[in-house]
């Protein structure tokens, strides 16, 4: 009988409990991790930070995504008011009773988001609204501020650009195969061509997956 990869058990791999899936684990509504995304450590909530309720943001994480110990995901929380003379946040100080500054004042970046089968690397951390594209790679020790297209591999601090991993023609096939939503037994007869280095090969077999569907 072949075994089936099951997205609801929190240590995916035999005998190493400091692997998780994430998506079994959470218990705040406001970070929304896919299937079979998982995280080289036990806790991942503890590695979201500044998550406010006053801040009404969320992060969202998709399907795949190998996310390294010691990565951070930093939340608008983080922020102050620097459009003031005093950086300094009295409303969230006990005794003050200082009214919250508005989302625009406080330059509120909106949701966190990464998109599917996203390797980040060990030590990074992913600030406020940043959005990161299918397939991506984020070198490890790198700080992410500004957004990364799909298939983008970025390290630095601050993250910058490296290279696209692959030629425009297959970046446009991955992002049409979208192979992170078909059914786990689809996957796993794909697993062959997306984990292939003979990337002329590979486009041809991604072209005739897709003119099926």
């Amino acid at each position: 009988m072949t075994s089936m990869p099951n997205p609801n058990e929190i240590f995916p791999i035999n005998n190493v409990k400091n692997v998780t899936y994430v998506k079994p684990t959470l218990k705040n509504p406001n970070i929304i991790v896919g299937d079979f995304t998982y995280f080289g450590d036990t806790d991942f909530e503890k590695h979201v930070t500044h998550f406010y309720d006053f801040c009404e943001d969320k992060l969202i994480i998709g399907k795949f995504c190998q996310i390294a110990s010691g990565v951070n995901f930093v939340m608008n929380g983080a922020n102050h008011q620097m459009n003031a003379v005093s950086t300094y946040p009295f409303y969230v100080i006990n005794g003050w009773d200082q009214k919250s500054p508005s989302n625009e004042d406080m330059r509120f970046r909106g949701n966190t988001v990464i998109e599917n089968d996203v390797w980040i690397g060990q030590n990074t951390t992913i600030l406020p609204g940043v959005h990161i594209g299918n397939g991506a790679i984020i070198g490890l020790n790198s700080t992410v501020g500004s957004d990364v297209p799909p298939y983008t591999i970025v390290a630095g601090n601050p993250a910058k650009t490296i290279r696209k991993r692959f030629d425009d023609e297959l970046i446009d096939l991955m992002l049409k195969l979208k192979w992170w939503d078909k059914s786990i037994e689809e996957i796993k007869e794909i697993v062959p061509i997306i984990t292939s280095s003979d990337l002329e090969r590979v486009k041809m077999q991604i072209k005739k997956l897709i003119k099926k569907e």
